[in-house]
């Protein structure tokens, strides 16, 4: 992989983290997308805190992330209660979880990225949020399933 790809590889992992954080942000404060996509492209992308720099993301595919879970949150809502065991529909999950599923079915419903990258993607947004838990192998059976649904002849 050349330099420049590795680097817009990073630059689209890190748009997904920040995907996540922006959609957990607007349902825990009830901001606004416009608020909050503007807060985390003036003050998170490429950011320093603490002395540490944040990953300077690809604000192209955050914005078409975020746009397209607010827009599509029905059926990725729907997709993901689908997925989901019946006695954990997705108002019960935790809200991690949730604008991670959120923000995952929005690339696997609006984006064209191939299932498997968007899964392997999200894979690790989830160990990120979640390094000593299960939750990457739960995410990777929903995943899979939203895709399978949103995406069948890619499998």
């Amino acid at each position: 992989m050349t330099p420049k790809t590795d680097e817009a590889r990073r630059r689209r992992s890190a748009a997904r983290l920040y995907a996540v954080q922006a959609l957990f942000q607007m349902e825990a404060s009830g901001q606004t997308v416009e608020a909050v996509t503007r807060e985390f492209e003036t003050h998170r992308f490429g950011a320093v805190y603490d002395g540490e720099e944040l990953a300077e993301g690809d604000v192209d595919h955050f914005r078409s992330l975020v746009g397209a879970a607010v827009n599509h949150q029905a059926r990725i809502d729907q997709m993901t209660d689908r997925a989901l065991v019946a006695k954990w529909p997705i108002d019960r999950i935790d809200p991690v979880l949730r604008a991670l599923f959120r923000a995952a079915g929005a690339e696997l419903v609006d984006l064209p990225t191939p299932p498997k990258v968007a899964i392997t993607e999200f894979v690790e947004v989830a160990k990120a949020f979640f390094p000593q838990g299960k939750e990457s192998g739960f995410v990777n059976a929903v995943l899979d399933h939203m895709a399978r649904e949103a995406r069948p002849q890619a499998f």
